[in-house]
């Protein structure tokens, strides 16, 4: 494990101020009375959501007041740091559309994110407002088909290429959540040399010539508006204006979106995960089986034990990434290990509570095994656990390499000569 430092070592308290806590629980009553039975209904009907259901939700999050908890107070939203969403997301996550309905769900909640912290004066103006008001959604255009850029951005092979009038881009994106139907994609392209790599982002509207979504590509999820899909860019014009930040800087912007947003989609489907084990414990308190009730079985009571235990231990790892990234620091480590360890633990959790659930689990009378369709994925979206367990692996070598006592005498020791 990497060393801890003393500011590692500062108490973290997790008391909720009282604000927090009663906008939690108007976030949980929302939920309850407005969007788990409009999610409901999607689910007996297209099973995917669609902007005009997008929209009634949005409006009547905000005259819950739990609109928009990521976006700043100067937008519009109500400014939470990362502590505070943890606890609203989690709760807004109880349902597929929670996070839809106060707009914080994947992708825009990130790209607000990096809009706000990257983006000039103009460019906050002409794409971020519209979006943190929820007037037009928004798409992220990294992931490409292989062998291009996935879990190793490095292979970015979509080109930006330098013309008298800005920049021309060409390539194809692919498993683009969101494209269809979004006003613009921050979209990241290789302006560097085979032996200087670097990228670059561009914000690019959807009726920009040369950039087309292709096709929807068919997944086990289908919880986000304007699904997955697959671009191509042939010969798009971009002028000067539309790069974000700075050119040959893309790769390190990246970085001020992914710690949050995985984060931010861990916090959601914890929430989903706590309601499917909600749904297993109302279960087990009233079936019964073989002469008792099912919650009085030494079986399932274990299964049970276990969903509580992931949640704790999820939500413990959740706002410590999130309290390390609210004091200014990287948490590229705490978000590493909250995203594994949460992202295994959700399927989990609603895997056993089908199980508990037994045929109803199953069935679609309970949105269990939409949810268990809608969470898979997690384990491969921002990251694969692979990848993260790699990254943690290696950060952790390298921090016992540093504290290992060199041997004695080593000082004066030269490398033989050959």
């Amino acid at each position: 494990m990497p060393s801890r430092s003393r500011e590692d070592r500062m108490a973290i308290d997790f008391t909720l101020e009282p604000e927090l806590a009663e906008l939690a629980d108007r976030t949980a009553e929302f939920v309850r009375t407005t969007v788990l039975p409009a999610e409901a209904e999607m689910l007996r009907g297209p099973g995917k959501p669609d902007d005009s259901l997008r929209h009634t939700l949005q409006r009547a999050a905000r005259e819950a007041g739990v609109f928009a908890p990521t976006v700043p107070k100067h937008l519009g939203g109500l400014g939470l740091d990362l502590r505070g969403q943890s606890v609203i997301l989690e709760e807004a996550g109880r349902s597929l559309l929670g996070p839809l309905a106060l707009h914080c769900a994947a992708p825009d909640e990130g790209n607000m994110l990096l809009l706000e912290k990257v983006a000039d004066a103009a460019q906050r103006d002409r794409f971020l407002k519209p979006l943190a008001t929820g007037q037009v959604r928004s798409c992220f255009a990294m992931t490409e088909p292989a062998p291009g850029a996935g879990s190793d951005p490095s292979q970015l092979a979509t080109v930006a290429r330098r013309t008298s009038g800005g920049w021309v881009l060409d390539g194809r994106k692919w498993f683009i959540t969101g494209a269809d139907g979004a006003a613009f994609a921050i979209v990241m392209a290789r302006t560097g040399t085979a032996a200087e790599p670097a990228a670059t982002m561009f914000l690019v509207p959807a009726d920009t010539p040369g950039f087309r979504v292709v096709r929807h590509i068919p997944s086990l999820d289908q919880g986000f508006t304007g699904g997955h899909c697959e671009i191509e860019l042939d010969g798009c014009e971009a002028g000067e204006d539309a790069v974000l930040g700075e050119v040959d800087r893309g790769f390190a912007y990246a970085q001020v979106r992914l710690a949050p947003a995985r984060l931010t989609h861990c916090m959601r489907w914890l929430g989903l995960a706590r309601h499917a084990h909600d749904l297993a414990l109302g279960y087990a308190a009233e079936r019964t089986a073989f002469g008792s009730r099912l919650g009085e079985l030494g079986m399932v009571q274990q299964q049970l034990a276990d969903n509580e235990i992931d949640i704790a231990a999820s939500r413990a790892l959740i706002r410590e990434a999130a309290w390390v990234l609210d004091q200014g620091r990287s948490g590229k480590h705490e978000s590493s290990v909250a995203k594994t360890f949460t992202a295994e633990a959700v399927g989990r959790i609603v895997d056993r509570a089908i199980q508990v659930c037994g045929a109803l689990g199953i069935s679609g009378d309970l949105p269990l095994s939409a949810y268990l369709r809608e969470v898979r994925p997690f384990r491969i979206y921002d990251g694969p656990s692979e990848t993260h367990r790699w990254s943690i692996a290696r950060r952790a070598l390298r921090a016992a390499a540093a504290k290992e006592p060199k041997p004695e005498g080593a000082e004066g020791m030269k490398e033989p000569q050959r």
